[in-house]
């Protein structure tokens, strides 16, 4: 089995170590080389070309910004950004997605033994997506720790969906090329579309930034979810980075609740979670959407949805960057519909309306 080669680019001696520490404990990925900056690590990549890179925003010869600019320009290789825990660096680590970057991850950090094997299980599975983006190969299978579902945070819905009233709403789930994928559905809603829960598989205080830079382009208006917060006409709530979101009912009252928890489906915040809530609080008043990502969180909480009547809808493989997430969906039959990113926000208010 071939494995995935990682090229390591990072200023800080620590962080290189770590991250190869964290990948080498994956039989489907090696570490072919570290290097200190960009310089250091262009002259590696002459020599040999790796299936994967991870680059670090902020460097002090050649910012990652640069590098990954002239990268793209010249010999594009997936790169996963690495970025420190503060709001410039989460600002620049999703500016280096509009460029090219597949994903995002925190710098490792000393931690619990929990926080660090859910660190090194989360990192790996990054790389390995970042891998099957550009590459376009299927990845094959690696068992890992097992995955907890949707069970570890609330029960399943009862076999009766909710009664269907007037007000509706929309659910999302998305990961690896999530970010591109939100923007162009986010774009087209109008100011007075149904609210809008959304997760998106991405790292601690990154969500506050992408959703800040949403809502400055977005007609509606786009904010990091707080536990409590209503779901209200004109709003998308994005789950906020190692929460789960799970959407709740109070009367005719919508609002989310933001919580601690396992990973479910090797994710925190999961799509599963909120998909279920839904399923249970929602049913038939809900639309579910499903969108790019690398593994199979959301299927089947999308199958719970539309057991309890709500229409589910998923992106199309053309227009994916990793088809997992929704081809999962589909293979459950747990998708009413498979759209094009360009359609599904049309579609989505149709049956709204």
């Amino acid at each position: 089995m071939k494995k995935i080669r990682v090229l390591i680019v990072d200023d800080s001696a620590v962080v290189r170590q770590t991250l190869s520490d964290i990948l080498s404990s994956d039989p489907m990925i090696e570490v072919m080389a570290t290097a200190s900056d960009p310089f250091v690590a262009a002259k590696r990549i002459q020599d040999e070309v790796p299936d994967v890179i991870t680059l670090d925003v902020e460097m002090p010869r050649m910012d990652g910004i640069t590098f990954l600019r002239k990268l793209m320009s010249q010999h594009p290789i997936p790169v996963v950004m690495c970025s420190s825990l503060t709001d410039r660096g989460s600002e620049t680590a999703l500016k280096a997605m509009e460029y090219g970057a597949v994903e995002i991850i925190n710098k490792p950090r000393l931690g619990t033994k929990q926080f660090l094997e859910e660190s090194r299980v989360m990192i790996c599975d990054i790389i390995k997506a970042a891998a099957n983006a550009r590459l376009r190969r299927p990845m094959p299978e690696h068992k890992v720790a097992p995955k907890l579902t949707a069970d570890a945070m609330l029960p399943k819905p009862p076999s009766k969906a909710m009664v269907q009233t007037t007000e509706k709403i929309i659910i999302v789930g998305a990961s690896t090329g999530g970010t591109e994928a939100l923007r162009v559905f986010l774009e087209e809603f109008p100011v007075d579309c149904p609210g809008i829960v959304i997760v998106q598989h991405m790292p601690e205080h990154f969500t506050a930034a992408f959703a800040k830079r949403l809502d400055g382009i977005c007609r509606i208006s786009i904010k990091e979810a707080a536990d409590n917060d209503s779901v209200a006409r004109g709003r998308a709530l994005i789950a906020p980075g190692n929460k789960h979101t799970l959407l709740k009912r109070s009367g005719a009252r919508y609002f989310v609740e933001v919580k601690d928890g396992p990973l479910v489906s090797r994710h925190r915040p999961s799509v599963d979670v909120l998909f279920r809530s839904a399923a249970r609080y929602a049913g038939k008043n809900a639309v579910g959407v499903i969108m790019t990502g690398m593994g199979d969180d959301g299927a089947r909480g999308m199958l719970e949805m539309k057991e309890t009547g709500s229409i589910t809808i998923a992106q199309d493989e053309a227009s994916c960057v990793v088809f997992g997430m929704p081809n999962e969906a589909i293979k459950r039959n747990a998708v009413d519909k498979i759209l094009p990113l360009d359609r599904i926000t049309r579609e989505v208010m149709r049956i709204c309306d």
